[in-house]
């Protein structure tokens, strides 16, 4: 009963404001940690996730499987864990019949966490870039059923194209940060990008036929150097990315946005003909990320959040009803990155 009551003033208290006039009925699916890269079954009914919940014993990212019904009722839910537990994982995506799941974990390169980059005297946020990472199968009781994608070097951020036939990934294994394609079982891998810069968290558009990812191009000799220093070290510097979209097989490479600062974390519309984003490009302090929306041309950009300072990881549903998102709305002034989920309003 006081799970209920505390779940209609929560409600109450996420009433949707005027400018977040595409998102209707908001609610809080998860409460504590870091919660973030949420992403649907095949028959929108759950989502499989990466929490970092001190509270729940964990010292860096595991693989969680949600169920919607029971976290939108249930403020004390708490999630199956479905993965190993050990390593650093990332990335995690269900696969079609909504039995199974890819995701990315270190664990083969040893069962501790890997260790956070070291502070820099220049305070550079930096992503690390760990060359752990492999691409794993497994079932919702966290068995793992196959390695799905290794190779020397880091290899994650993989999606299922909603035909269910293909997987995109990022790898290092050309020893620059690319995009992959793969058939759903793993084979006839294909590269798809080949510029110099990172291009990864590629998400296929609703047909299936083409690809939205963020990515950065140093330009610059001292940029070029920077990135290629960093990368040795198995680091990236995610401030300057925008987003671009290409054909599966990597043709018609098209640069969406020029917005300049951090552009990424790109979905597609249901319908196939917008992107939605997180970016910072309004900022002055660097960290106050928001969802915008924007014409496949770059053209009629909309802010879509205007609630906190980071708003991220957008995907609509497959059947094209919600959008979920991670948000630090709501957090009572700590530090802590929520789940949330909401009507898509066109």
């Amino acid at each position: 009963m006081k799970n209920s009551i505390f779940a209609i003033l929560l409600f109450v208290s996420l009433a949707v404001s005027a400018q977040e006039k595409h998102l209707k009925n908001i609610h809080q699916l998860t409460f504590g940690g870091d919660n973030a890269e949420a992403y649907f079954s095949f028959d929108s009914k759950n989502l499989t996730f990466q929490c970092n919940n001190h509270a729940w014993g964990l010292k860096c990212d595991q693989i969680f499987n949600l169920d919607i019904a029971k976290a939108a009722a249930d403020t004390a839910y708490r999630p199956p864990l479905i993965s190993t537990g050990m390593g650093r994982t990332t990335c995690s995506y269900f696969l079609p019949g909504n039995k199974q799941i890819i995701y990315a974990s270190t664990h083969l390169g040893g069962k501790e966490c890997p260790p956070n980059p070291e502070p820099r005297a220049d305070h550079k946020y930096l992503w690390p870039i760990y060359s752990d990472f492999d691409i794993f199968v497994a079932d919702l009781n966290g068995k793992i059923v196959k390695t799905l994608i290794s190779s020397p070097g880091y290899d994650a951020e993989a999606t299922v194209s909603p035909d269910g036939k293909k997987i995109v990934f990022t790898s290092l294994r050309n020893g620059d940060l690319d995009l992959y394609t793969c058939d759903i079982d793993g084979k006839n891998v294909k590269q798809v990008t080949n510029q110099l810069g990172y291009d990864g968290g590629a998400f296929f558009s609703p047909d299936s036929k083409s690809l939205v990812f963020r990515a950065s191009r140093p330009t610059t000799p001292e940029d070029i150097k920077e990135y290629k220093d960093l990368l040795a070290q198995n680091l990236v510097m995610p401030t300057a990315m925008e987003i671009y979209t290409c054909n599966v097989d990597g043709s018609n490479l098209k640069q969406v946005t020029h917005l300049g600062k951090a552009n990424w974390a790109p979905f597609f519309t249901p319908d196939g003909k917008k992107i939605i984003f997180s970016s910072n490009h309004q900022s002055t302090k660097g960290y106050d990320f928001h969802l915008f929306m924007v014409n496949l041309d770059g053209t009629g950009i909309e802010q879509i959040t205007s609630e906190s300072y980071f708003n991220a990881f957008p995907m609509f549903s497959p059947d094209g009803k919600k959008l979920v998102w991670s948000s630090n709305r709501n957090n009572h002034g700590t530090h802590d990155t929520n789940l949330f989920i909401a009507d898509w309003v066109k």
